[in-house]
C-alpha cells in the first residue's frame, strides 16, 4: 500500500469523516489501490449491525430510513447509510443526491450518508456496496443501512450485503405484492406496509400476510448446517413514517431478529456465506479481466468474430484457444 493510502487508512481509523467519505469514493470509482484499502480494512470489522431496506419505488424508503436513522441516535448509537441510487443520464451520478432525504439528521455527523450511483452497472455496485459497508464498519459506525431502488435481481444481490433485510410495500397493493413473488419474498425478514394512513393499507397488510404463510421456509445459507434454533417468520409493520408512527415497533422487530441471528449463531453462518459469495464475485471479476485482456492479445474479439464468420474456426475452439493460456498458467 502506497504511504499517502496508509495514511487516509489511518484517518479513517481514527474517526475522520472526511477520510471515510474519500475511501468510499475510491472503492466507488475503483481508483487504482482501492483493493489495498478495502483488505487493510477488513480485519477492522464484524461489529456493526447491517440493515437492507429495499421495496417498490414511492414506497417511502428515505423517509423511513430517515426516521430510523433518527431513532438510533436518540438511543446514542452511530450511524451509516449507503443509499443506491438511479444514475443520473447527464452526469452519471446520483440523481437523488447526498441529502435531501436525510433533513431530519443534517448537520449530525454521527449519521453518515452517502449516495452510490447505479451509473447502469448494478453488478459491479453489489460488489462496491459491500466494500463501502466495510468502510462504514471500520470507521465504527454501530447500525449500517442500505437502501436500494427497486426490488429487482439487482437490488436483491445488493440487500444481501445486510444481516437483516426489510421490504417496503405501499399500501397501493395488488399487483405490487404480487410482484414481490419475484424472489423478494425469500430475502425479506421484515415486511413494511408504509403510509398505512392511505387507502389500501389493510388490503397490503392481508395480502402479505398470506403471502408468509404460503412461502414455506426460506433459503438455507450455504454455512448454516450446524445453526440450531433459528426460527423466524417474518412479520408486517405498519407505518407512517413522514410522521414517525410505527418507527420505534419497526426498530424493535430489527433488533429482536438480530439478536437471535446472534443466540442460534445464524449470523456467523450468514457472514462466512457472504464471504463465500465475495471471493467467487472478485475471482469472476478477476478472470473477465485476464480473459478480456487475452481476447486482445490474439487479436481482439472482431478479429475472432470475422473468423468465426468466414467458418475458418468456430466459437468452441475460439473459446478454447482463449483459454488455453490461462489453464496453462494455473496449471504450471
Amino acid at each position: 500500500m502506497s504511504a499517502k493510502h496508509a495514511d487516509l487508512l489511518d484517518d479513517l481509523l481514527d474517526g475522520k469523516h472526511r477520510a471515510l467519505a474519500r475511501v468510499i469514493t475510491k472503492i466507488e470509482n475503483r481508483d487504482p489501490g482501492y483493493r489495498d484499502l478495502v483488505s487493510a480494512l477488513h480485519g477492522h470489522t464484524g461489529s456493526a449491525d447491517v440493515i437492507g431496506i429495499t421495496g417498490s419505488p414511492g414506497a417511502g424508503k428515505s423517509t423511513l430510513v430517515d426516521k430510523v436513522a433518527n431513532y438510533y441516535r436518540d438511543r446514542g448509537e452511530t450511524v451509516g447509510v449507503i443509499a443506491i441510487d438511479p444514475s443520473s443520464p447527464f452526469t452519471g451520478g446520483a440523481v437523488l443526491g447526498d441529502r435531501i432525504r436525510m433533513a431530519s439528521n443534517v448537520g449530525d455527523m454521527d449519521v453518515f450518508f452517502r449516495s452510490m450511483s447505479a451509473r447502469g452497472s448494478l453488478g459491479g455496485l453489489s460488489t462496491a456496496t459491500t466494500d463501502a459497508v466495510k468502510a462504514l464498519d471500520a470507521f465504527g459506525k454501530d447500525k449500517i443501512i442500505v437502501e436500494t431502488v427497486g426490488a429487482g435481481q439487482n437490488e436483491i444481490d445488493i440487500v444481501k450485503t445486510a444481516d437483516t433485510v426489510a421490504v417496503l410495500v405501499p399500501p397501493e397493493s395488488g399487483d405490487n405484492v404480487q410482484m414481490l413473488k419475484a424472489g423478494i419474498l425469500e430475502i425479506a425478514d421484515v415486511f413494511v406496509v408504509n403510509k398505512a394512513d392511505l387507502p389500501g393499507a389493510d388490503r397490503a397488510v392481508s395480502d402479505l400476510k398470506e403471502m408468509i404463510h404460503m412461502r414455506g421456509h426460506e433459503p438455507t445459507p450455504e454455512f448454516a448446517d450446524d445453526v440450531e434454533g433459528y426460527n423466524w417468520t417474518p412479520d408486517v409493520i405498519e407505518t407512517i413514517a413522514k410522521e414517525g408512527d410505527g418507527v420505534a415497533e419497526f426498530v424493535e422487530l430489527l433488533d429482536e431478529h438480530h439478536e437471535l441471528l446472534e443466540q442460534t449463531g445464524m449470523l456467523e453462518a450468514k457472514a462466512r456465506t457472504r464471504y463465500a459469495e465475495e471471493i467467487r464475485a472478485l475471482l469472476r471479476e478477476d478472470a473477465n479481466r485476464l480473459i478480456a485482456e487475452e481476447i486482445e492479445a490474439q487479436g481482439g474479439i472482431a478479429e475472432l468474430v470475422e473468423a468465426v464468420h468466414e467458418r475458418e474456426t468456430d466459437p468452441y475452439t475460439v473459446a478454447a484457444d482463449v483459454i488455453t493460456p490461462i489453464e496453462n498458467c494455473l496449471h504450471d
